[in-house]
């Protein structure tokens, strides 16, 4: 199989904002601690890496990712420290190797360099509330990806930065209509009550402005959505499936 370029997009937040309802900050917006989620990262990276396709990091302004922590935690591993210390392991080789650390600005990547990838991959994590939902040069690429019917693939809280599509060109949501699978509106509630706040929903943001979200027990437990050149997947759990699916999209 020939390598391709897929253009990996993260966050520059380091946390999200959180509007508390309890403890001695309520009725306050804090900064809660976040970041991008490393298995929502690391297994369809080393799909994509094992297939010997060629990644590129970007973000809004080139800043040096961070990992949400609770993602780094053995619980959010089911306790296997392996998995674990693997998918760490990748990360800092991708730092070492890759330009993860400096991941490309957005306003840097040209039309005519956006040709050059194959496919787009957004994981989650809560860092995405904080800043691709709103950015107008995110919107650009996304735009481009889907005039183009390129593969574009999103996990959990990654599918609330195709919002950033509004925010350029004609200010319409290009993905209205599309058929989405994010991290549940019931699945917020859950994080609300550990943070003790109030948390943006991306499943609510996403059926505002027009998309058809997929929602339920299939989707819970690892399986994914795909509608044209968009597959996307709601929580951890989907992203074995996800990087699969969209190493075969991009295969084609």
């Amino acid at each position: 199989m020939p390598s391709k370029k897929v253009l990996i997009i993260l966050s520059d937040a380091h946390s999200f904002p959180l509007h508390k309802t309890s403890g001695s900050d309520a009725g306050k917006v804090v900064d809660q601690p976040s970041g991008f989620f490393l298995q929502e990262l690391a297994k369809p990276l080393q799909k994509l890496l094992d297939a010997g396709h060629e990644v590129t990091f970007a973000s809004p302004k080139g800043q040096e990712p961070t990992t949400d922590p609770n993602s780094e935690s053995l619980l959010a591993y089911a306790g296997n420290f392996y998995e674990r210390r693997r998918e760490l392991e990748l990360i800092e080789r991708m730092k070492r190797e890759n330009g993860f650390s400096h991941p490309l600005p957005f306003s840097t990547i040209s039309n005519e360099k956006l040709a050059t990838f194959a496919g787009l991959f957004i994981p989650g994590g809560h860092a995405p509330l904080q800043d691709l939902g709103d950015d107008p040069e995110l919107g650009r690429i996304l735009r481009y990806f889907n005039k183009e019917n390129k593969p574009t693939a999103a996990i959990c809280h990654g599918p609330y930065a195709l919002l950033s599509t509004k925010k350029t060109g004609d200010g319409s949501f290009v993905y209205k209509g599309y058929k989405i699978t994010c991290w549940s509106d019931t699945e917020e509630k859950m994080m609300e009550k550990v943070f003790g706040g109030e948390i943006e929903k991306v499943e609510t943001a996403l059926r505002n402005e027009g998309a058809v979200m997929v929602e339920g027990m299939p989707e819970k437990i690892g399986g994914t959505t795909l509608h044209r050149e968009l597959v996307t997947g709601g929580n951890p759990l989907a992203a074995n499936a996800l990087g699969d699916r969209f190493l075969r999209m991009i295969s084609v």
